[in-house]
């Protein structure tokens, strides 16, 4: 009888271990599984494309280059590639947006995670040059990296300063005319030379030749030439569409209309 007493203990022992064993192991395998899914989750951040159109512009006026680059982007990435234009007057409206954007989990809040793994490309014209250092410093100062700033002819608003590239800028191009009554930053530098590389600054004359730039308004073509003729020109803006596409998916990339802008 007590031998029989002690095989049954030494069963219900050994079937208590299995089920402890068992629920441990589906424990580890429920927490590597939740680190998994954070990886997934945070690998779903698409590439963030911000634009900044110049002046008083609206962001779906199709006659000037910032939104028709846009546009080609976007048919060139169905997936995976989020591109949106700004007036330059909405800032604040971009920033929430790509808040929105990098909260892969959508909890309301972003993880360090969700921030490291973030890619973002912002360019913008005149106004929305100065736009473009303004949104990438306030993104500096979540500790969100972005990894390539564009200006076009830059014009820098009150209070603003468009020659300084913040840190948390991986790569940034100026691209400027020095002619007219209204011409651009001539020269951005890095605020850290050792976290951002300045792509270059990069001129351009229309002193001796003249772009038609049609369909824009003709007090632009007349009181602002060269301004506007920079904004019109398909040599800078097929430059702007590389860079811009250098740092996007290769799966995605449509280098017709790269070609077809050249």
């Amino acid at each position: 009888m007590g031998s029989a007493t002690v095989s049954s203990r030494a069963i219900l022992l050994l079937f208590a271990g299995l089920v402890f064993a068992r629920e441990q192991n589906a424990t580890v395998s429920s927490l590597s599984l939740n680190e998994l899914n954070k990886k997934v989750i945070a690998a779903k951040a698409p590439v963030i494309v911000v634009g900044f159109v110049g002046g008083f512009v609206r962001h779906d006026n199709a006659v000037h280059s910032p939104v028709l680059l846009a546009s080609r982007i976007r048919d060139g990435y169905p997936s995976g590639v989020h591109v949106e234009v700004f007036e330059n007057r909405r800032r604040e409206q971009a920033y929430q947006e790509i808040l929105k954007l990098l909260d892969a989990d959508h909890d309301g809040k972003l993880t360090e995670e969700e921030k490291r793994g973030s890619q973002i490309i912002i360019y913008g014209m005149s106004w929305g040059g100065s736009e473009t250092v303004a949104l990438a410093r306030e993104l500096g100062e979540q500790k969100i990296p972005v990894l390539l700033t564009i200006q076009v002819d830059s014009v820098a608003k009150v209070g603003q300063n468009d020659a300084v590239i913040p840190a948390n800028v991986a790569e940034a191009a100026n691209f400027y005319q020095a002619d007219g009554l209204l011409h651009g930053q001539t020269e951005i530098r890095a605020a850290d030379g050792a976290s951002t590389r300045i792509l270059g600054n990069f001129r351009f004359e229309y002193s001796d030749k003249t772009l038609k730039c049609e369909n824009y308004p003709w007090y632009d073509r007349v009181f602002m030439k060269s301004h506007t003729e920079i904004e019109c020109d398909p040599a800078v803006w097929g430059q702007v569409e590389s860079l811009i596409r250098s740092k996007l998916p290769p799966a995605g990339r449509n280098e017709r209309g790269a070609r077809e802008l050249r």
